[in-house]
């Protein structure tokens, strides 16, 4: 290749002629060629300009020659840069795949732990799964770029991978001992920085997990966190699945909380304007922490306004919120209606 390279640049300095098409060509596929060997585009047009001295000495450099010059540089970065980009495509493409294997609970477990390592993943560690709502999100969009590249450029030592799924963008953190804080070098931190960059959308984090299905796992804790924190209407812009883990203890029996819902607020559907209003009374009294004054600002009623409804609740139902053992029947109940959509949807 290098008595060829310096054969050619002998002959362009004699006759001041162009270079040919098929001569580019092979400059191109030796760019190409370069690139899947692992050097550098500085290293092959180093290697290619240490030649120009010994193939022109003696020879005066005319303007042709250095046109001629030029133009081979520009098809060995052409071919470089082409077979760089397939590469980095078909890495980004391999990388795809696996994470969506790796957010899937049907894959093949044994397969993912093989290709993991690949991917700088060590499915051996703990790992935690953020999702951040939304179902808009796509591997191309300029926001997922900003993000990937942010995360990587400060958490670039810790095995982070990013990726969308159905349009929801996901973010695997490893989980280091000592457990996850937010102000420690680990998940908790990646997820914090994580949440910070998704623009204002809520996210929900899953907990800790090892092996294979620990992601997976992990995923769907945070997804189903994203979809209960929606039907209850929680505030906050990021939910741990480990704080909403009584929400899959209520629903296991759903059965039973549909015949609570309806033993207990069945009677709310008979007051003027349905149960719609008491229920809202009922949570707000309840987030307040059964604060009065502070439940009847939130839903923009007076104090006395908020006691009427209050008492009437007691009325329909025979369960009064401001006793202990009837309250956490109620509350229950009320959170039960939301996790059903009752009264929207019978039960």
């Amino acid at each position: 290749m290098a008595t060829a390279w310096a054969e050619l640049l002998g002959e362009v300095a004699r006759t001041g002629r162009r270079l040919r098409r098929e001569e580019l060509d092979g400059l191109r596929s030796r760019g190409e060629q370069a690139a899947g060997e692992g050097v550098s585009l500085p290293e092959l047009i180093d290697e290619h300009l240490a030649t120009v001295s010994g193939a022109w000495q003696g020879r005066p450099v005319e303007a042709a020659s250095l046109l001629a010059l030029r133009s081979a540089v520009a098809a060995l970065g052409d071919g470089h840069s082409r077979a760089s980009h397939q590469r980095m495509h078909q890495e980004d493409s391999g990388r795809r795949e696996f994470i969506a294997d790796l957010l899937s609970n049907r894959s093949d477990l044994g397969r993912l732990a093989e290709h993991a390592a690949r991917f700088g993943l060590n499915l051996a560690c703990r790992h935690v799964v953020a999702v951040a709502e939304g179902d808009g999100y796509d591997v191309e969009d300029p926001v997922v770029r900003r993000v990937e590249q942010q995360l990587m450029g400060r958490f670039g030592d810790l095995d982070v991978l990013l990726a969308v799924k159905h349009g929801r963008l996901v973010c695997i953190a490893p989980s280091l001992p000592g457990g996850v804080h937010e102000d420690g070098p680990d998940g908790g931190a990646v997820i914090a920085r994580f949440a910070a960059l998704t623009e204002g959308r809520r996210v929900a984090v899953g907990r800790a997990h090892s092996g294979p299905g620990g992601v997976v796992r992990s995923y769907e804790e945070a997804t189903a966190a994203l979809e209960q924190a929606a039907r209850l209407g929680l505030p906050g812009p990021l939910l741990r699945a480990a704080d909403l883990l009584v929400l899959p203890v209520l629903l296991r029996d759903r059965a039973a909380m549909a015949d609570l819902v309806h033993s207990v607020l069945g009677p709310l559907e008979t007051a003027r304007g349905g149960a719609g209003p008491l229920l809202d009374t009922l949570a707000a009294y309840a987030e307040t922490r059964y604060v009065a004054a502070e439940a009847a600002r939130r839903l923009g009623l007076s104090v006395r306004a908020l006691s009427y409804r209050l008492e009437r609740i007691t009325q329909l139902t025979g369960f009064d919120p401001d006793e202990a053992l009837q309250r956490y029947t109620l509350e229950t109940a009320a959170m039960g209606a939301r996790l059903l959509d009752w009264p929207n949807q019978r039960v």
